[in-house]
């Protein structure tokens, strides 16, 4: 299996920018797609961004679009999520997650596809 921390978490005004950053280890990072979500109001989990075993597919939530950019690199066993223009409901926890999934096209928008979680990174955006 694979383990997943995430950082880069913490205290910033709304406007300003976070990168949160997840490590992998134990298994082989490029056979997995990755994604990031957070709690939401009557869902475990909602989803934030994801992105395919080579990067070369990303999705992104609607209310990602446009501020959040999910990348990865392989050589380091290591995604990011850079978060731009934060707004106060982007206050959570995140999670980074792991797909092992047989498809280099697959950037899954579903927390069932996902195997393997972080503990989450705090996220804490004031007005």
């Amino acid at each position: 299996q694979v383990q997943l921390v995430e950082s880069g978490g913490g205290l910033v005004q709304a406007g300003g920018s976070l990168r949160l950053s997840c490590a992998a280890s134990g298994r082989t990072f490029s056979n997995y797609g990755m994604g990031w979500f957070r709690p939401a109001p009557g869902k475990e989990r909602e989803f934030v961004a994801a992105i395919s075993r080579g990067g070369g597919v990303t999705n992104y939530a609607d209310s990602a679009k446009g501020r959040i950019t999910i990348s990865r690199d392989n050589a380091k066993s290591a995604v990011y999520l850079q978060m731009n223009n934060l707004k106060p409901e982007d206050t959570a926890v995140y999670y980074c997650a792991a797909d092992r999934t047989v498809s280099i096209f697959t950037a899954s928008m579903l927390e069932t596809s996902y195997a393997y979680w972080g503990q989450g990174t705090q996220v804490t955006v004031s007005s």
